[in-house]
This record gives C-alpha cells, structure tokens and sequence, in this order.
C-alpha cells in the first residue's frame, strides 16, 4: 500500500506528511464495511467525509479563481462556469486524467461491479483528495493542484462563452437527482428545412412538471438548450421557494 500511495503522490505532485489522510481519501465506504468487523483501531475510516469537506474547498477556490479572472462578470455567469467545473462530469474527467481508479481501495463487491471506473467514485475520489491536501498542508498546496488537475486548460478565452464548457444535460441531471425528481427525457418533435440545412426543435422534459422546447443546427444543440431553459426554470423556482 506505501509504494501505492507514493506513485499516487507523484501523480498530485503532492508529498503528504501524513499518508494515512490520502489512504483514507482513496477508501471507499464498501472497503470499510468489509472489515467493520475488525478491532476498532484497524478499521479504515471511509471517504465521505472527506467529500464533504472536499467539495467545499472546491466550491471556494474555483469561485475566487472565476472572480480574479472575470472580474466584469455577472453573478449568473460566474454560477453557470463554477457549476461547470464542480459538476460530478468534469470532476470525473480530472479523476479519469489523473488514472484514480487505480489507487481507490473498494470492497470485493464494489471491485467486481466495476467499481475503479464508475463516474461517482472517481468524481468523489478527487474532492476527497482535496480534503486531505488540505488537512495536510492547508490551502495553498490545494489551490495549485485544483488550478493544474482540476481547472487544467480551462482558460480565458473559454471561460466568455459559457455554452462552450457548460454540459447544460449533465447539469439538469444532476439537479433533478438532488431535487428528487425523475430523470430528465428527450424528445426530437420537429425537423424542418432540406436535408442540407436542417432545424431541430428538442423537448425536455422532467415529469409532468418542467418542460421547454429549443430549435438548434442538430439535435444535441437543440437539447442542450432545452436542457439549459429547465435548468434556469428549476432553478428559478427553488430560489423562489427560498425565498419565501
């Protein structure tokens, strides 16, 4: 497990004083109740709370990162690149460049159902990782590693259109799921124009509820930008909802 953990650090560029804060960062909870039975002092602790932790690091070092670069932003425009990068998709991707898999301790079960590949385990194995740079070494160590692996080339000149980074799809997905709501589906309703220069209008829908329609060049433009109007609406309403 040390020469596993070393090569890991060489991949953060990270040297932990006190390994144990990234082996628990790479165990998962399947590991854990595996030997739930063993003494108390040889139990590994799990990575949750460590994502918890994790994500809110995150959460603050990309805001301050998109304020120093955008100071001419608005507020919603910052929001929609922070729940870009935040988002379990691009947390995977970081998780995936960084070959995580290969270091997550999982439980025989977790491990035959594929577990070192699965989108969630590594999206939340990265913000574990986060904790435990920080618990280590504090924030400045963490600032660096989330500007290298986790922003990587997101830049500038990406960052003044957001169409062009926000997976408006993953993103509704993700909010009906923490709302509780269905999954969103769907739909190719119309097809207009000559096979050469055809219009797609797209309808998402989640539930009975929240449903928008959007025209687009192909089909995948056309349902983000439907995915991108339910988003805004759920959004819209839980605000609403807080508010009163």
């Amino acid at each position: 497990m040390i020469d596993c953990l070393e090569s890991l650090e060489q991949r953060l560029e990270y040297r932990f004083r006190d390994p144990s804060l990234l082996e628990r960062a790479m165990t998962h909870k399947s590991r854990a109740f595996e030997t739930a039975h063993a003494a108390p002092d040889e139990r590994p602790c799990d990575n949750e709370q460590f994502e918890f932790l994790g994500d809110a690091v995150l959460g603050f070092l990309i805001s301050e990162l998109l304020v120093r670069r955008h100071p001419g932003f608005e507020e919603g425009r910052l929001s929609k690149l922070k729940a870009y990068l935040v988002s379990a998709t691009h947390l995977y991707e970081a998780g995936r460049r960084l070959n995580l898999g290969e270091y997550l301790l999982l439980g025989r079960g977790e491990e035959l159902s594929g577990g070192r590949s699965k989108r969630a385990l590594l999206a939340n194995a990265v913000e574990a990782i986060i904790a435990a740079m920080y618990l280590d070494g504090g924030i400045e160590p963490v600032r660096m590693f989330v500007l290298k692996s986790v922003v990587g080339e997101f830049d500038e000149a990406r960052g003044k259109d957001e169409s062009l980074v926000v997976d408006y799809k993953s993103a509704l997905q993700e909010a009906a799921q923490a709302r509780g709501l269905p999954m969103p589906r769907y739909v190719t309703v119309r097809e207009n124009g000559p096979e050469h220069q055809k219009t797609f209008t797209v309808e998402a829908r989640i539930a009975p509820v929240h449903a928008e329609r959007a025209e687009g060049t192909s089909k995948k433009a056309a349902g983000q930008l439907a995915a991108r109007l339910v988003l805004e609406r759920l959004v819209g309403q839980t605000a609403a909802l807080a508010e009163g």
